[in-house]
């Protein structure tokens, strides 16, 4: 069907992978949860926008260039791992922040500072783009399914797109709403905020420290 083999395995495999927690999907929930469900959308989007420049990358036969020049891969993952940290830093800097205060009353709520409502975009489509392990994942993940020979790939490619960018829309959208949940509780409870920020900036630790330790293999 339209060059692709075994779709509906491709199905089933794309919606296990995009359940997989990872630093997208962490980022957005939080920016939900801080920010509201229009700046947690303004992050989905730029998801969207880094996993699709990923997949043109993954049709372009990114692995091979990959692979051909190690030292870009390095550059790459080096560079993905160091912004994920920083974003951890000031994540755990966040929560760390509201530890201290939560013996103060409750200030009332302000609305965001406006380059806080827009940053998510940009920072989410970042995070999208120096993942290296991400990039190797399209590209394997998207040649299994493309049937060798067939005249039209950008269309096969394009329907595989679709499927991921389908299943991460839904996903990105229970979490958002969820996040906007989380946020009401968290208000009522700063040592609950606190700890959750912390957790949700070890997080994106961790995902440095991963990231810095991939291989090209």
């Amino acid at each position: 069907m339209l060059g692709i083999t075994d779709f509906w395995t491709y199905v089933i495999g794309t919606l296990a992978i995009i359940l997989l927690p990872g630093p997208n999907s962490i980022f957005v929930l939080s920016v939900g949860a801080r920010l509201g469900v229009r700046a947690g959308y303004r992050a989905a989007a730029g998801v969207f926008l880094g996993d699709t420049v990923l997949m043109v990358l993954s049709a372009a036969g990114a692995a091979s260039l990959l692979r051909t020049y190690p030292p870009l891969f390095l550059i790459i993952k080096y560079a993905g791992a160091a912004y994920l940290l920083w974003v951890g830093f000031g994540i755990v800097r966040g929560g760390w922040r509201k530890w201290r205060s939560r013996g103060e009353p409750s200030p009332p709520p302000a609305p965001p500072p406006a380059t806080d409502a827009r940053s998510p975009f940009r920072r989410a489509a970042v995070i999208s783009l120096l993942n290296p392990k991400a990039i190797l994942f399209f590209v394997s993940f998207f040649i299994q399914f493309v049937e060798p020979g067939y005249a039209h790939p950008a269309l096969s490619f394009l329907v595989l797109g679709a499927v991921v960018q389908l299943f991460s829309a839904l996903y990105l959208s229970a979490l958002i709403f969820g996040g906007r949940f989380l946020a009401g509780q968290f208000q009522r409870r700063r040592r609950l905020a606190a700890g959750a920020a912390a957790g949700v900036g070890a997080l994106f630790v961790g995902f440095s420290i991963k990231l810095a330790t991939a291989s090209v293999g």
